[in-house]
């Protein structure tokens, strides 16, 4: 077990082997919770939870969108493709 100081600013520096081992390098942001044993320190999520509503569509393209058919035909024609390959 290794021990580490708080400074006079509030920080605490974690060891390297920990830090390494989790690859946690500098800016890495952390949740800091009060347990009945002490503080648990956990990495932020980097994203915030969603729904699929929520980022549906998000990304836009400059393409015109396929049709049904269009997806269809194209899915087709990959099954053919891995099928003559083998693949399935």
């Amino acid at each position: 077990m290794e021990t580490t100081r708080l400074s006079t600013k509030g920080q605490i520096v974690l060891p390297k082997d920990i830090r390494t081992s989790r690859a946690w390098g500098p800016g890495t942001e952390f949740t800091v919770e009060e347990t009945g044993d002490g503080i648990l320190l956990r990495p932020a999520a980097l994203f915030p939870n969603a729904d699929l509503e929520q980022v549906a569509g998000c990304l836009r393209s400059g393409r015109k969108s396929k049709t049904l058919a269009q997806m269809r035909a194209a899915i087709g024609r990959e099954v053919r493709r891995r099928h003559d390959r083998g693949r399935y």
